[in-house]
């Protein structure tokens, strides 16, 4: 089943379930709905009979109007937490490892780096056996709601920001209940977008590289992972293909189990408290970055894969930052 978040003739904010090229609209927003599952301790495709209405809308209408929203979203922003891992996937510790090496040739020869230690460790024990606690992940904070973009919108980039790129990957979508139990609503595609230049100049610039824009969606996929995923990412400019690459993802193409990096996640007590909402980055396996690629105002970043229906795109925008101003109280 695939859920997507449109606008309806009322102006609001609503879950609609995807029919083919017909959207289903719910009663209410998909953080609503999930919630009241998760705290029913119900499945939510069992809850969503309470939900239905009459209304439908064309997909490809929602997406041309620009009602298409985050598949899911909080109505505190605050309280939607954005954060992932890196080094997931096998093959995607080439291109890291070689950005945190730099031009030094005596460093290319010496020890290996952080980055492919990281890497080693998942790959030696990031698919624990049941009831074993595997390799802990490389982790990030992105941020909250307030930086998450809705598909086919743009992207922004600060002018502070030395580069802005696309980061193609699956993220798990989670929402703890009034006890403090947390429950998977599913996984979405998305666009971890990110700050390669900066990151480049210092690994220890990680946490700044991050602190960007993003996007998820535009579906929601509720139920088990596939093993393996296929996908596409292009990059167009003035509505040619600049560059474009293929994906793979899911566990058969991770050195960690999605189980270890859910652990790994969400064994701090500050991740579990009662109605937050998290979008957690499973990791990107290829970077037009590391192929020397440039984003520039206007360009589109698209991204598709078969376990959605339509792709996730999004136009980036250079926008002026506004300089921050402290006072004292």
């Amino acid at each position: 089943m695939h859920i997507v978040q449109v606008v309806n003739d009322s102006n609001e904010v609503v879950a609609a379930i995807v029919n083919g090229d017909e959207l289903e609209l719910l009663a209410q927003p998909l953080y609503t709905i999930a919630l009241h599952a998760a705290n029913q301790e119900r499945k939510l495709d069992a809850v969503l009979s309470e939900f239905r209405t009459d209304a439908t809308l064309s997909y490809d209408k929602a997406i041309s109007d620009g009602r298409l929203r985050a598949p899911i979203t909080h109505p505190e922003p605050a309280n939607l937490l954005l954060t992932g891992t890196g080094l997931t996937h096998l093959g995607s510790a080439a291109p890291r490892s070689q950005m945190h090496e730099g031009e030094n040739v005596e460093a290319k020869t010496a020890q290996p780096t952080d980055t492919q230690r990281m890497f080693d460790l998942g790959v030696a024990g990031g698919k624990p056996a049941a009831g074993e606690v595997g390799a802990q992940p490389e982790w990030f904070y992105k941020g909250t709601g307030h930086t998450l973009r809705a598909p086919f919108a743009e992207i922004t980039m600060p002018d502070f920001a030395l580069d802005g790129g696309e980061e193609a990957e699956l993220a798990g979508i989670y929402i703890v209940n009034d006890q403090g139990r947390i429950f998977r609503v599913g996984f979405s595609l998305a666009n971890e977008f990110s700050d390669h230049v900066t990151e480049k100049q210092n690994y220890l610039y990680l946490a700044h590289s991050k602190l960007r824009d993003c996007s998820i969606g535009p579906e929601i996929f509720v139920g088990e992972l596939p093993e393996e995923i296929k996908g596409n990412v292009s990059l167009h400019r003035g509505g040619e293909q600049l560059w474009h690459r293929p994906f793979m993802s899911g566990e058969k193409h991770m050195c960690h189990s999605v189980s270890n990096l859910e652990y790994h996640h969400f064994k701090y007590a500050t991740f579990c408290q009662p109605n937050q909402l998290h979008v957690h980055f499973f990791g990107a396996a290829v970077l037009s970055f590391g192929d020397d690629i440039a984003l520039e105002d206007g360009d589109e970043m698209r991204i598709e894969c078969d376990i959605t229906t339509r792709p996730l795109s999004n136009v980036l925008k250079r926008v002026s930052a506004s300089k921050p101003v402290i006072e004292s109280l």
